[in-house]
């Protein structure tokens, strides 16, 4: 038998350089290194909150974390949330709360976020009937990023058993800086009976807050950020079931509520524009969360999930949530008690506690902006060090 004919073509050094050129100019991601990313920062709400809330004000209940953890572990899902993710992927630990004070290791960095923080300071400041977190965004950069930040360097010069619990001196300009942060300053104007128009004008002064907040940790040498826009909030249990009358798009969620998240991710990726000209060594990386949760909604069966505007742990409605008992709580229905508990299987729903996303739509999620087709710059987590 005749052997195929094996074509060879060879190409000159020159040309390859040519190649490479114009890969580079097509996607400018082509050929960046990897960057190493010793500890994460984290600043934001109950959608990356490892235990703060909990540690500090209000404890969570089972059924919370029993999908991955087998138990409350301070998170507002069955299971791991992004922010987790995003940690594992960088080959980095879970992130320990700042606030929580026992058996935390801080040598990989830090959260200093809560559930129910704003941006802005808010006017209803008790998280356990209704309320925000006190820790808001402020607060999370004034009183505990520049307080860890000094501290941890104090307490590493001592030495001892504590020093190798807290972060090297120079993890804090080589680290990566998260946000996720907003959603809980529009659901504070949408509860505080602010019209829609009324919370639109009020999302400038907002972002304008949020960009200040980013300098100030720039100025103490923060240089990569990864900062997530507001999902689609009219999409969740919570605002159907206290809006009733809201129009609808063809996915069942409320129109003009999402528009008004919209707005705000305009305002916010503008901004982070503004925020790339101030400050010229960093990289900063605006994530569309919005586009890829919504997609949950929109076409949930070609991505094997099911009912997702019905949460999974609740009580009541056609919802399955009530503004009255929450997952976790008990309700007395015809004189029994009732526990609130999970649906038979979280792994194909969207929404847990009709506020908050499961563990699997997380994953799908990070899965999903993890790669940077999300980004912009279109830049993967882990090259998010390179200022493009």
């Amino acid at each position: 038998m005749k052997s195929p004919t094996i074509l060879k073509f060879t190409i000159s050094l020159p040309f390859f350089c040519m190649l490479l050129l114009f890969a580079s100019t097509v996607n400018p991601v082509f050929g960046l290194k990897r960057c190493n990313f010793p500890a994460i920062f984290n600043f934001g709400d109950s959608n990356s909150d490892t235990g703060g809330l909990s540690a500090s004000l209000i404890i969570i209940p089972p059924p919370y974390g029993e999908t991955y953890f087998h138990k409350p572990a301070g998170r507002a899902s069955d299971g791991r949330l992004m922010i987790d993710f995003m940690a594992k992927s960088l080959g980095l630990p879970y992130l320990s709360a700042y606030l929580d004070s026992l058996g935390t290791n801080f040598s990989h960095g830090a959260n200093f976020t809560t559930s129910a923080s704003t941006i802005r300071l808010p006017t209803n400041i008790i998280p356990a009937v209704g309320g925000f977190s006190p820790f808001y965004l402020d607060i999370q950069y004034s009183q505990q990023f520049v307080q860890f930040k000094y501290r941890s360097q104090m307490i590493r010069k001592k030495g001892g058993i504590f020093a190798t619990l807290m972060p090297k001196g120079d993890y804090f300009s080589k680290a990566l800086y998260t946000f996720d942060i907003g959603q809980n300053d529009l659901g504070e104007g949408f509860f505080g009976n602010m019209t829609i128009e009324e919370v639109n004008a009020s999302i400038p002064d907002i972002v304008n807050k949020f960009s200040i907040n980013v300098k100030n940790i720039y100025n103490l040498g923060a240089r990569s950020f990864w900062i997530h826009n507001t999902g689609p909030i009219g999409c969740l249990p919570y605002i159907f079931a206290n809006f009733p009358s809201a129009q609808r798009d063809n996915y069942g969620c409320a129109k003009s509520y999402n528009d008004v998240a919209q707005y705000f991710n305009h305002n916010l990726k503008e901004a982070i524009v503004q925020l790339r000209k101030d400050l010229p060594l960093a990289a900063i990386t605006y994530v569309d969360v919005y586009s890829v949760k919504y997609s949950l909604f929109t076409k949930p069966k070609e991505y094997g999930f099911e009912l997702p505007l019905v949460a999974c742990c609740g009580y009541g409605g056609m919802y399955n949530y009530s503004s009255s008992v929450g997952c976790g709580g008990t309700i007395t229905v015809n004189g029994s008690q009732i526990f609130v508990g999970s649906c038979d299987r979280p792994s194909v729903r969207v929404n847990w506690d009709g506020i908050h996303y499961t563990e699997a739509a997380n994953k799908f999620v990070f899965d999903q902006i993890s790669t940077g087709a999300f980004s912009d710059p279109p830049i993967p987590l882990k090259m998010a060090c390179h200022n493009i």
